[in-house]
C-alpha cells in the first residue's frame, strides 16, 4: 500500500498494492480535490523499495534518531510522538528539506528527527538539588527529555510573522502578476445630484463601494492562461515599500516589499484570472503586484537564556558584524516579539539562528548586551528576524552576533 500523508491528521489510502502509479495519482488528485487539499506531486520515481516524489538523503549523519516513514505517518502526528506536541511538525520539516510539499510524505523515506542519540546519563553532571533525599529517585519524564538540557525547545514565531512581514527587494523589481481590480468596481451605481436637489443613480461610471479588501473578497488578476495560472494557484500580495538605507555607511540597500495577503485562483480566462483573497494580513489594494506563493516551515530551536550582561563579546568581533536594517511597520523602538529585517550575516545563515543584539558603546567600553533575534526566514540579500527577547529598547543600526 502507497499512503499520501496531508499535514494534520488526514491520509489518502490509494489501494493495496502498486500495479501502476499512474492511476492511483489520479485517484490522489480527485480525491486531494474533493477534500480541498493540494494535488500530490505527481514525478514519482522509485527509490530503492518504495516510491516517492523527493530525493532522500543516500547518507544520513551518525549518532541522528531517523524514522522511516510508515504508513499512517504524518508530520502532525511524528512531532506529537516525539517532541511530546504535534505544532512542532515544523521542526521535524525543517530538519528534512528534501521534502517539498509538507503535505505529502511517502512510506520508506527517512525522517531525521533532529535527537541525536547519546549514552551518557543526562542527569550526570547534574549538580544535587538542596535538601534532595540520600537515595537517588526515578528522574520524570521532564527531567529525561534530552531537549530539556538546553533549554526550553519551541517554534520561534508563528505564520504571520513569516507570511505578514515581506523582505527586502532590489529598487525596481517586477512581478509577474497583479490585482487589476475587484467585485466592488462594479457594484456601485454613478451617483449624481440633480438640480432639484436630488440623488440620482445610474450605471456608467465605477465608484467603488469598498477599497481595502479582506478575506472572501473577489479579486481580478491580470495573466490568466497565457501567464501560465491554473485555478488553486496561491499567490502572495505584495506592495512596494520605503528604500531603505544603510544606518551607517549611508548607501541604499534595497526596498522593502511589504506582504499583504494570499489570493488563491478560482478560474482562469485567456488574459485575466479571478481569485479570492483567502488570507489579509492587512486591507489588500487593487494595484497589489503578485507572485507565487512559497510556503516555509516555522523554524524551532531550543531556548536558552540571554548571554551574561557581564561577559560580552569583544569590540573587535563586532567591528563588521550585520546590522538591523528595517523594522516592521517602520517601528522605531523595536521590542520583543517585533520583526525585524536583517544584514546577511557571513557564512550560512539558516533560520532558527539564533544572535544576540548588542549595542556598541564609545571609547573603550565593551558593548551592551541588548536582547536576541531569531532568523526566521533568509532572502538573498537580507533575512528576516523576531526579536525573541529585549533587555533594552532596539533600534536599526544595532549589531548582531551568532550565539
Amino acid at each position: 500500500m502507497r499512503v499520501f500523508k496531508l499535514r494534520g491528521m488526514v491520509s489518502l489510502r490509494l489501494g493495496q498494492r502498486c500495479v501502476s502509479w499512474v492511476p492511483w495519482v489520479a485517484m490522489a488528485l480527485l480525491v486531494a480535490a474533493a477534500s480541498g487539499a493540494q494535488s500530490p506531486p505527481r514525478n514519482l520515481k522509485l527509490m530503492g523499495d518504495h516510491w516517492t516524489a523527493w530525493d532522500p538523503p543516500a547518507a544520513i549523519e551518525e549518532g541522528a534518531e531517523v524514522h522511516t516513514v510508515q504508513r499512517g505517518d504524518t508530520l502532525w502526528d511524528l512531532a506529537s510522538r516525539f517532541y511530546g506536541n504535534p505544532y512542532l511538525w515544523p521542526q521535524i520539516w525543517e530538519r528534512n528539506q528534501y521534502i517539498l510539499d509538507a503535505h505529502w510524505i511517502y512510506p520508506g523515506d527517512p525522517l531525521v528527527l533532529g535527537l541525536q542519540v547519546e549514552s551518557a546519563n543526562v542527569l550526570e553532571d547534574a549538580a544535587p538539588e538542596p535538601d534532595a533525599p540520600a537515595v537517588a529517585e526515578a528522574p520524570s519524564p521532564r527531567r529525561t527529555d534530552p531537549f530539556s538540557r538546553a533549554g526550553v525547545f519551541g517554534q520561534l514565531g508563528s505564520p504571520d510573522d513569516i507570511y505578514c512581514s515581506g523582505y527586502i527587494g532590489t529598487l525596481d523589481e517586477e512581478f509577474p502578476n497583479r490585482v487589476i481590480g475587484s467585485e466592488y468596481e462594479v457594484l456601485g451605481p454613478a451617483l449624481k445630484l440633480e438640480e432639484r436637489g436630488e440623488l440620482t443613480a445610474a450605471l456608467g461610471a465605477v465608484d467603488a463601494i469598498k477599497i481595502g479588501l479582506t478575506s472572501g473578497d473577489i479579486v481580478y488578476v491580470d495573466g490568466g492562461q497565457v501567464a501560465g495560472l491554473s485555478p488553486g494557484d496561491l499567490l502572495q500580495a505584495v506592495m512596494r515599500g520605503p528604500v531603505v538605507r544603510h544606518p551607517v555607511r549611508g548607501n541604499v540597500v534595497g526596498r522593502i516589499y511589504e506582504y499583504q495577503g494570499r489570493v488563491r485562483v478560482l478560474s482562469v480566462q485567456d488574459d485575466t484570472a479571478i481569485g479570492e483573497v483567502a488570507q489579509s494580513c492587512r486591507p489588500l489594494a487593487v494595484g497589489a503586484s503578485l507572485k507565487r506563493f512559497v510556503p516555509e516551515p516555522i523554524p524551532s530551536e531550543r531556548r536558552t537564556p540571554l548571554r551574561p550582561v557581564n561577559e560580552p563579546v569583544s569590540r573587535e568581533r563586532l567591528a563588521s558584524a550585520p546590522m538591523i536594517l528595517y523594522a516592521k511597520d517602520g517601528l522605531v523602538t523595536i521590542a520583543q516579539d517585533h520583526v525585524v529585517f536583517i544584514e546577511l550575516p557571513a557564512g550560512n545563515a539558516e533560520p532558527g539562528d539564533i544572535f544576540t543584539v548588542y549595542r556598541r558603546s564609545g571609547g573603550r567600553r565593551p558593548p551592551v548586551v541588548i536582547g536576541e533575534v531569531a532568523i526566521l526566514s533568509v532572502h538573498p540579500t537580507s533575512a528576516v528576524a523576531k526579536v525573541i527577547e529585549s533587555r533594552y529598547p532596539i533600534y536599526v543600526g544595532d549589531v548582531l552576533d551568532p550565539k
